[in-house]
């Protein structure tokens, strides 16, 4: 008896040592990633930005509340994202009045103006075409490979991140719709 005694009160002290050091050496979470997420991802609030588009008008993305955004990165020399770049405006155009707006930010850092402005002229592209001149906001959001582009809620949530292209209109459109009417 006086064994089985003794483990039980060895089992606790040691559960409650590991307790203690759980509680009292997990690092804070300010000293780790200095309060801030490490890359932008799906469950979490969007990074906030401001940019010009080519007629020197500014779109801060926070400006947005209440709206479904597709934040697409991209460059014209870009095969996949020319490839994707006529669903876009073809949902852009079904779906902007209920609430949904694109971003595209162009990684101009990459690019030249002239082939950004004759790019939206041959495409035809009436949402926003933001410049990302110095690349910051490609950097902010880790964006490695072009197309990327983020889903994101009414409340500023990415529900979904898409690497790669070209993205297929009917997946787009499957994505707006459960996002405006508030599914994730």
């Amino acid at each position: 008896m006086k064994s089985i005694a003794y483990h039980w009160i060895g089992s606790i002290i040691i559960l409650s040592f590991g307790i203690f050091w759980i509680i009292f050496s997990a690092p804070d979470p300010e000293t780790v990633t200095g309060g801030l997420i490490p890359a932008p991802r799906q469950g979490f609030l969007s990074p906030d930005f401001t940019l010009q588009t080519l007629d020197g008008n500014t779109i801060q993305l926070s400006d947005l509340n209440d709206q479904v955004v597709l934040i697409n990165f991209w460059a014209t020399w870009c095969p996949p994202c020319r490839a994707e770049m006529p669903a876009m405006q073809r949902v852009y155009a079904d779906y902007h009045h209920l609430g949904f707006e694109i971003l595209a930010v162009n990684a101009t850092n990459q690019d030249s103006l002239s082939a950004v402005a004759n790019f939206i002229a041959d495409y035809q592209l009436t949402f926003p075409i933001l410049l990302d001149y110095d690349g910051e906001i490609s950097k902010n959001y880790q964006v490695f490979s072009l197309p990327t582009s983020f889903f994101i809620d009414k409340n500023g949530v990415i529900q979904e991140m898409i690497i790669g292209g070209p993205m297929a209109e009917a997946l787009l459109r499957i994505r707006i719709e459960q996002l405006i009417e508030g599914q994730s």
